[in-house]
């Protein structure tokens, strides 16, 4: 696996984090379009079910390790599946950040196995200089 394709899928996993689940963030907490979307009958579902097929695209083309991947697939299955439940459903789909758990994960398995982009800011990186056990 090239480590630009990886960087681009990292780079890819962090525009999905953020338009999805901090487009409004709150300290620690955040909304993007996946939580308000959830209360637009289908279109919360097709964003929330786009958004997750787009990171397992992403995660397949890094070559992400097969714990990694279901670590997000079980992440986004709670995240786009709980929409299929009427009005508890769309509660907890605005309040899960599966979008930016699975994106997380993703940053994660890349940077430790190619580093973080050269161009991404400390501020913004997953892993904590040093942590990576295969950064270059």
């Amino acid at each position: 696996m090239s480590r630009e394709r990886a960087h681009s899928a990292w780079k890819s996993a962090q525009a999905i984090k953020t338009i999805s689940d901090r487009v409004i963030g709150i300290g620690p907490f955040g909304v993007g379009l996946d939580g308000m979307l959830t209360w637009v009958p289908v279109a919360g579902t097709v964003y929330s079910v786009g958004g997750a097929l787009f990171l397992l695209f992403e995660a397949l083309r890094a070559g992400v390790g097969i714990t990694t991947f279901l670590r997000m697939v079980f992440y986004l299955v709670v995240d786009s599946g709980s929409s299929a439940v009427p009005i508890l459903g769309s509660a907890v789909d605005f309040l899960w950040q599966g979008h930016m758990l699975a994106a997380t994960a993703l940053q994660k398995d890349i940077e430790d196995r190619h580093g973080a982009p050269d161009d991404v800011v400390p501020e913004k990186r997953t892993r904590k200089k040093g942590r990576s056990k295969y950064a270059h």
